[in-house]
């Protein structure tokens, strides 16, 4: 009787680990690849000694593809776009200034870090982890951005700001294939605010 029960509780045992194996293989057949996604969460301008500087919080997720990647060896490009805009009344507005600030992020396997790297100023720094280079990126702290001087006393400007993974870098065929992929159009939408003079 006792062979019975061991046997049945062994039978009853090994279809409960194969039915695990067989949901965990639907459940990754099932997902969907991770979706990335860029946003620029608050900005705003501070001026100190006559130039205006940037502040601003961003969250930056990799998409599956932009991630394979990076962990493949391949620096990924973003780029923080500026505008300085002039608010004219009657007229369009004119948009009288652009910046672009660049940072590389790279994966060194032999080390296991991630480096960020602004391409404008040349500084760098490494990080144990992806989610700790990402949230440094996301986190734009007193970035010079325009020199009160150049703009017209009396006034109005409003600036903005957008996040994107930039593909330029890559050779032409390459760029062409990433057009077409929706895992490499990660972009934040335009965030705007008033700049107080």
């Amino acid at each position: 009787m006792s062979e019975i029960r061991t046997s049945t509780l062994r039978s009853l045992l090994l279809a409960v680990c194969a039915l695990a194996v067989v949901l965990t293989s639907v459940r990754a057949q099932l997902e969907l690849p991770r979706e990335g996604f860029f946003d620029v969460r608050s900005a705003s301008t501070t001026m100190i000694a006559g130039v205006h500087e940037l502040e601003a919080r961003l969250q930056l997720i990799l998409s599956a593809e932009a991630l394979d990647a990076l962990n493949s060896g391949v620096p990924l490009t973003i780029e923080l776009n500026l505008e300085v805009i002039r608010v004219r009344g009657l007229w369009l507005d004119d948009v009288e200034a652009e910046l672009t600030v660049t940072y590389e992020l790279e994966y060194r396997p032999l080390s296991q870090r991630y480096i960020v790297r602004n391409l404008n100023s040349g500084d760098e720094n490494s990080f144990s982890t992806l989610y700790s280079a990402l949230n440094n990126l996301g986190r734009i702290q007193g970035l010079p951005v325009i020199d009160d001087a150049l703009l017209a006393p009396g006034s109005a400007y409003r600036m903005r700001l957008r996040a994107l993974l930039s593909t330029r870098q890559y050779p032409a065929p390459l760029r062409i294939l990433f057009f077409w992929r929706s895992q490499w159009q990660l972009k934040s939408d335009w965030y705007e605010w008033t700049l107080e003079q």
